[in-house]
């Protein structure tokens, strides 16, 4: 009897959790499950974007990098490379260098510290405050001698460390490929 009793007291507890589950997977189903807010944006974000898809030999294409703050504190400090892409890389006949670099700001552009493939950190100017975004266009020439019919494509690190000490690291983020077109 103690045996019965038992299941008979367990009965109900048992409904009661199946019922839960059960509940519990109808919501799943049907997207009604609570989820926290909107998920948080990463607290720096690096954009790219080309003015042109496609560019001739001899030609030029502006490549702009936007980094973003989306956190509540100065970005003090960036660190970031930009190298080309593997498949770029395995077209040796393609010619092209970086060959200008200027720093969007509220008074125009400013001519950036450099241009080099390692650091263009510096390049973003002052602090960006919280919510606000800086813009670095680089110029990138094709060689008159270059090859065509191929795509040109860089990837980007970097590293930004915020006034309230934390910091981030992202990567790798992908410029637009232009398409090298012959003449």
């Amino acid at each position: 009897m103690g045996c019965l009793a038992s299941q008979v007291m367990r009965s109900p507890l048992m409904r009661r959790f199946g019922l839960g589950a059960v509940l519990a997977l109808a919501l799943a189903v049907f997207g009604l499950t609570p989820t926290a807010s909107a998920a948080d944006p990463a607290p720096a974000e690096l954009t790219f974007a080309t003015d042109s898809a496609t560019v001739t030999p001899g030609g030029t294409v502006n490549l702009s990098m936007t980094l973003t703050n989306h956190k509540t504190y100065d970005v003090w400090f960036v660190y970031q490379t930009i190298e080309p892409t593997w498949l770029t890389t395995q077209r040796p006949d393609l010619k092209y260098s970086f060959t200008g670099c200027s720093l969007a700001t509220a008074n125009g552009s400013t001519p950036c510290s450099g241009i080099g493939p390692a650091d263009l950190g510096t390049d973003y100017g002052a602090t960006i405050p919280p919510g606000q975004s800086r813009t670095v266009t680089l110029t990138l020439r094709v060689a008159p001698d270059s090859g065509c019919n191929g795509n040109i494509g860089f990837y980007s690190y970097y590293y930004a460390e915020f006034s309230d000490t934390t910091n981030i690291s992202g990567g790798p983020v992908y410029t637009p490929e232009t398409r090298v077109l012959c003449a």
